[in-house]
């Protein structure tokens, strides 16, 4: 294989993908900051360090991913996605500036912080599911796992930056220009979506069969690897990443101050850029790196649950940060690769209703604990949750009897990978018939074998 087909920003050859990352970074930056303002307003503007406050506005805001699902999937998939996010990012940038005015004028409260979460959550619902499909359409289904890494390289290189400048910002400028400065940075996603070359766009395959969201739940039910993929990304998303609500309350056990809570982000995201990288080195997405990835998650949120000061948990959330994204950037990757192109936008929008809709769940629980116990504990708890995912995926790797001993080594394991067959190219996308391969995106047109 070549170095230009294998190398790590291989996906950069695309014009659209170019543009759609540039814009990216700058939409992210402006994301994070929002959302590092809208955290500590909560805890320490609008209550007195009430971290149930916190969990709850959480679940608003990532709970219509999980209602809507049956909808914005359909959605994704019936409509022109470049457009949808058009309308999508549009939205969530008037949102940020109403709640910018309301600040800024004095008028803010938690109830009406509450019913902001849940209209971010709406428009997010609908942006999602078409902003993770949307990937696959400006590369090619080779190229695909390597976008969907460089994309999550992007928004944790955001990441690094965004919820420190925005601490900063807090302290320095106050919460409301913050939220005034995240709707500016939307205009750099608006015009990406606007400069995109539509004819470059690859070509949709459009499912000629009914059943919306249903269609969607019957192929992954016959999935059993999809199915377990979701499990563990449901209990590690539910219990275990609920990073804002355990970063401000043990910054606020340490002493620190908003600033200090965005430095405890930035720093989740050094070890979460360090695992999209690392992501984006590999030439597909494997359920072994899924599972090796749950169980380090669970073993460094164990180990950053005892750490007794603010810089030995700061080092710590290096390794929980690298792992929670190793593991999310595989799951999503593994998703887009293996998935019936026809219905990739519903078990997408399926996929990010578990992954965001299990912070409703999560998230109450989460700072319920924080609450009746402490901080460490709710860590703790996610830590266990990483740790009974693994279970779960090595269970399954021995159940579905894909590991067996690789030939010709008497101890070393293999296991059998689902893969996307490499005749896309070949293919004219009108001559799809209606049969799909069990552990493949592609429908064949003749039988062939061709896994290698």
């Amino acid at each position: 294989m070549s170095t230009t087909s294998s190398g790590m920003f291989r996906s950069f050859r695309s014009f659209n993908y170019r543009t759609w990352f540039l814009g990216g970074i700058i939409s992210n930056i402006g994301g994070w900051m929002q959302a590092t303002a809208q955290d500590w307003v909560v805890l320490t503007e609008l209550t007195d360090n009430d971290a149930t406050a916190m969990g709850v506005t959480m679940a608003l805001q990532f709970g219509p991913p999980l209602v809507l699902v049956s909808l914005t999937g359909w959605v994704a998939d019936r409509f022109d996605r470049r457009r949808v996010l058009l309308c999508t990012q549009t939205a969530l940038m008037l949102l940020a500036l109403g709640v910018a005015a309301l600040l800024l004028t004095g008028v803010m409260t938690l109830p009406l912080m509450f019913i902001f979460a849940a209209a971010f959550g709406v428009a997010n619902a609908f942006d999602a599911p078409a902003r993770q499909a949307f990937v696959s359409d400006m590369v090619s289904l080779e190229d695909t796992s390597n976008a969907v890494a460089l994309n999550s390289a992007a928004f944790n290189m955001a990441r690094l930056v965004g919820p420190a400048v925005g601490g900063i910002a807090i302290v320095l400028l106050g919460s409301g220009w913050v939220f005034v400065a995240n709707a500016v940075t939307f205009l750099a996603m608006i015009i990406a979506l606007s400069l995109i070359r539509v004819h470059e766009l690859m070509p949709r395959v459009k499912s000629r069969r009914g059943g919306g969201l249903g269609e969607g739940f019957r192929y992954v039910w016959g999935r059993p690897d999809l199915l377990v993929v979701f499990v563990m990304v449901f209990l590690i998303g539910a219990f275990g990443m609920n990073f804002p609500i355990f970063a401000s309350t043990m910054a606020l056990e340490f002493g620190r101050d908003a600033d200090g809570y965005g430095l405890l982000s930035s720093v989740l995201a050094i070890g979460s850029l360090a695992g999209a990288l690392l992501a984006a080195r590999r030439d597909r997405a494997r359920v072994r790196v899924l599972v090796m990835a749950a169980g380090g998650f669970g073993v460094a949120s164990l180990v950053s649950a005892v750490m007794p000061s603010y810089w030995t948990y700061a080092a710590v959330l290096i390794l929980v940060g690298f792992s929670t994204v190793s593991m999310l950037t595989t799951a999503n990757g593994y998703v887009q690769t293996t998935t019936d192109a026809a219905l990739r936008g519903r078990v997408l929008a399926l996929y990010m209703a578990v992954i965001m809709g299990s912070t409703p769940i999560g998230a109450p629980i989460a700072g319920w604990i924080v609450d009746a116990f402490s901080a460490r504990t709710a860590i703790a708890v996610g830590g266990v949750a990483g740790i009974v995912a693994f279970g779960i995926g090595v269970g399954w790797m021995l159940w579905s009897g894909r590991l067996h001993r690789r030939a010709g080594r008497r101890f070393q394991l293999t296991l059998d990978e689902t893969r996307p067959l490499s005749v896309i190219k070949a293919m004219d996308p009108a001559s799809y018939d209606d049969r799909t391969a069990a552990t493949t995106p592609i429908r064949l047109a003749e039988p062939r074998d061709d896994r290698g």
